[in-house]
């Protein structure tokens, strides 16, 4: 069973192998030098089923039709759409990679903490851009739809769609790393699970707050649903780091 002493990251023998300083630089160079590439690659196959992609986003809304402003409007669109969709395709490599160069100079215990906190960070990422897609985008969108019925038809410029689904994912992505930041404060004694039980009050304070200033609409429902699911997550915090500590 895990014990409070293997996080004690005091006295920890470490694995070492040791490097010049430059033989270091050359091999962080050369890692991002491949991260790089990866997501390069990753954007140019995501630009050549860029139609498949712009279907995708566009799914979670109906009745509305979309047009681009000035002629180039679309183009850059699809540009970003690409380089967001290598970014996060290619954010599991990058993520490996700098677990390779870091693991070196890691202690033992400190290795079995940090790299499950690391693969759980990515994993709550892919699953707060999913409660995005579909529950809060869908939400907020019929939302507009809904109160500008029958006095508006909806017409929708896409590049101005895409950068407000674009806050929404990243923010959403963002809020579900609250167990990691939970569990890294826990492990490290500056806070414990009973103190974060305590300060439920404030919490959902907060995580109304929070759900305001991180959605980019004003629908109370978008922020209802963003508002409970941080408080789903940092619950469920509280209880993982329960059980880690004791």
């Amino acid at each position: 069973m895990v014990t409070n002493s293997d996080f004690n990251f005091t006295n920890n023998e470490t694995v070492i192998l040791e490097l010049p300083f430059s033989e270091h630089i050359e091999e962080l160079r050369q890692r991002l030098f491949h991260i790089f590439w990866i997501i390069l690659l990753l954007t140019c196959v995501a630009f050549i089923e860029v139609k498949l992609l712009v279907k995708i986003l566009e799914l979670p809304v109906d009745n509305v039709k979309f047009f681009q402003l000035s002629p180039g409007e679309y183009f850059v669109s699809t540009v970003k759409i690409s380089f967001y969709t290598g970014l996060l395709f290619g954010s599991p490599f990058a993520i490996g990679q700098i677990i390779l160069f870091l693991l070196p100079g890691l202690t033992k215990k400190e290795t079995k903490v940090i790299l499950p906190l690391l693969l759980s960070s990515l994993l709550l990422f892919g699953l707060g851009l999913l409660f995005s897609y579909y529950a809060l985008i869908p939400a907020a969108l019929n939302f507009f739809l809904n109160y500008s019925d029958e006095v508006i038809e909806p017409l929708w410029s896409f590049d101005q769609y895409f950068e407000f689904i674009l806050v929404l994912f990243y923010s959403t992505g963002l809020a579900f790393q609250i167990p990691i930041i939970q569990i890294l404060l826990g492990l490290l004694n500056f806070v414990s699970a009973q103190q974060m039980l305590g300060a439920w009050r404030y919490v959902i304070l907060v995580s109304t707050i929070i759900g305001a200033v991180l959605t980019p609409s004003t629908d109370p429902l978008t922020q209802l649903l963003l508002s409970f699911a941080i408080l789903l997550l940092y619950f469920s915090g509280v209880g993982i780091l329960f059980l880690i500590k004791n």
